[in-house]
């Protein structure tokens, strides 16, 4: 498959985007960047370092960013999540995560057929001439439940009704933020999958993505 292929997709907290997006990125040896654990990053950096916090460190460590530091479990708490929503509001941040983003979206590594995104703007701002745009939703209550799932495992000590109220909050901030809110696109393939597995999720995807490519 000598074809250079570029998947946009938007979702919002806990919908199964980032499951789908590994698995598309196995499939189809495309490079994946999680654009929300970028904010996680930031997030934390402050949580870390509230007094030295500043757009100079932010540029710094993000310039040094390697996509496998973004799998440090920390970033999965409740706290980084809603600081990652307020951070995400920043115009200034926001310009400094889009360049990091563009370079992956556009400039992955030669040992990948492609790229792979998904986030909160990527079909909308980032990636806006991907050759698969996808935006991957669940009613809320499924959500709150797959999370408070993968937290439970992590052994975080939380409660349900703690997790569901996070994502409301989430929720709220991504589609209401004035700077590129989750919204989404005309020309993206509304994929909900409440009532779908992660296996039958990925081949509806798959399809729809083989269809194109063999054309």
């Amino acid at each position: 498959m000598s074809k250079f292929i570029q998947v946009a997709i938007d979702s919002p907290a806990a919908a199964g985007a980032g499951t789908q997006a590994k698995l598309i990125a196995k499939h189809y040896n495309l490079l994946y960047l999680d654009t929300g654990k970028i904010y996680r990053f930031i997030g934390n950096l402050k949580i870390k370092n509230k007094k030295e916090f500043n757009y100079n460190l932010v540029k710094k460590k993000i310039r040094k960013l390697k996509i496998h530091n973004l799998q440090s479990k920390v970033l999965l708490s409740n706290k980084v999540a809603i600081e990652a929503s307020i951070v995400a509001k920043d115009k200034k941040i926001r310009k400094i995560v889009h360049n990091f983003q563009i370079k992956c979206a556009y400039r992955p590594s030669k040992k990948f057929s492609g790229s792979i995104l998904d986030g909160r703007d990527i079909t909308s701002v980032i990636m806006k001439n991907a050759m698969f745009k996808f935006f991957i939703t669940a009613n809320i209550k499924t959500r709150a439940l797959r999370r408070y799932k993968e937290l439970k495992l992590l052994n975080k000590r939380i409660t349900y009704k703690e997790v569901l109220k996070s994502i409301k909050i989430r929720d709220k901030n991504d589609y209401n933020r004035k700077i590129s809110p989750l919204k989404k696109t005309k020309d993206s393939i509304l994929i909900n999958t409440t009532n779908l597995t992660k296996r039958s999720c990925f081949l509806k995807i798959k399809q729809i993505m083989d269809k194109q490519l063999n054309n």
